[in-house]
């Protein structure tokens, strides 16, 4: 009889989901391993879209999320229910993904119960604690109580050693979310949203640009600016057209409507699905975001991405020249739109680029790695 190890994937929202089910699949199909999924739902509505399209069932669900909750709440309750959870199922191993407040807790609570941790996307950094906020510093702490780093890049990896983190503990893998994104793009995907149809059905008559914007640091003023430079760009070319998945906030959603609610070549829409964002992306002329995981999404699609953020946890992308970091200045946004709207070989240029993020294997990987340790 097999002596099965038992490893406990522990996430809380949709970005975590996308990216670790395709680990759950590969760590499913090993024999020695025995694989449990435990969410905290730090995130309640956009998680279970993702746990739905993934057909993953927890086998437990912390359910935390409340209404206006802060990172101290959130904190404080999953620390608590991820104790008696791992206190209950003894597992040998909690594997946690990237950047979230679950991530760190879910770490610092199996080190509290002497549990070796793994970390999926491992490594990144922007040198600010205060950029992207809350992530980077949870980054951080969780490596430090990591015992198996799965970076996603060379650089990632260096990274890690520069904190001095054992080479030895540092696996290169590539990241797990061109996994999940090449088996949902689909050609032939058809959009249930009728305004999607029509812009998308006139061809080369319009070019789309998808917006999302939802980063803490950009609250405020620095939205403004960006909405403000998406107008002049609509009055600039009028082939032009924006579909912005509006998030939740309201704080993202009173700025936006105020600035870009009345024009006729925006539509804003409810947060989607992550099936239909991604095709949507695919289809997408120009994307601009304050997203992480679409900068490493979109480079394997293609598209271009101006990232209106004055850091980034991955700089690949920048390196390779798929993504241009703009800043939420008004000038800076609207120039480099400006230029990729007018310039067809810079367009190119970026659209052309190489993907630094994978091969679409990084979960085959990571599940042999933790298969052989």
């Amino acid at each position: 009889m097999i002596n099965r190890k038992k490893v406990m994937v522990v996430f809380g929202t949709r970005p975590e989901a996308i990216k670790m089910a395709p680990v759950i699949q590969a760590l499913r199909q090993k024999e020695s391993i025995q694989c449990q999924v435990t969410v905290t739902a730090q995130h309640r509505e956009m998680l279970d879209q993702v746990l739905k399209l993934f057909n993953m069932i927890p086998d437990f669900d912390l359910n935390l999320m409340r209404q206006g909750q802060t990172l101290t709440e959130i904190t404080t309750r999953a620390l608590s229910g991820l104790k008696e959870v791992y206190q209950r199922e003894l597992p040998d191993l909690v594997l946690v993904h990237g950047d979230t407040t679950t991530t760190f807790v879910a770490a610092l609570a199996a080190f509290y119960a002497q549990i070796p941790v793994g970390h999926v996307e491992a490594g990144l950094r922007t040198g600010n604690k205060y950029s992207p906020f809350p992530e980077e510093m949870n980054r951080k702490l969780a490596s430090a109580l990591t015992d198996f780093h799965f970076a996603p890049t060379e650089t990632a990896r260096k990274n890690l050693l520069r904190e001095g983190i054992e080479p030895e503990k540092i696996f290169v893998t590539g990241n797990t979310v061109i996994d999940a994104l090449l088996t949902t793009v689909k050609p032939e995907y058809s959009f249930v949203d009728p305004h999607i149809r029509s812009i998308l059905s006139q061809g080369e008559k319009s070019r789309m640009i998808l917006v999302t914007t939802h980063r803490r640091e950009n609250l405020g003023e620095p939205m403004r600016k960006i909405y403000q430079a998406l107008e002049k760009t609509l009055e600039l070319f009028p082939d032009t057209y924006i579909i912005f998945p509006v998030h939740k906030n309201p704080k993202v959603r009173k700025v936006v409507t105020e600035v870009l609610g009345s024009h006729p070549r925006v539509n804003l829409v409810e947060p989607m699905d992550y099936e239909p964002f991604v095709n949507l992306m695919a289809r997408s002329h120009l994307i601009l975001t304050d997203s992480g995981g679409i900068q490493e999404e979109a480079p394997s699609l293609g598209i271009p991405v101006l990232v209106v953020r004055d850091t980034t946890e991955r700089p690949e992308a920048v390196a390779a020249g798929t993504v241009s970091l703009v800043g939420t200045e008004y000038e800076s946004v609207f120039s480099e739109l400006k230029r990729l709207l007018g310039d067809q070989s810079a367009y190119q240029k970026m659209a052309m680029a190489m993907n630094p993020y994978g091969d679409g294997f990084a979960a085959d990987r990571i599940a042999k790695i933790i298969e052989g340790k």
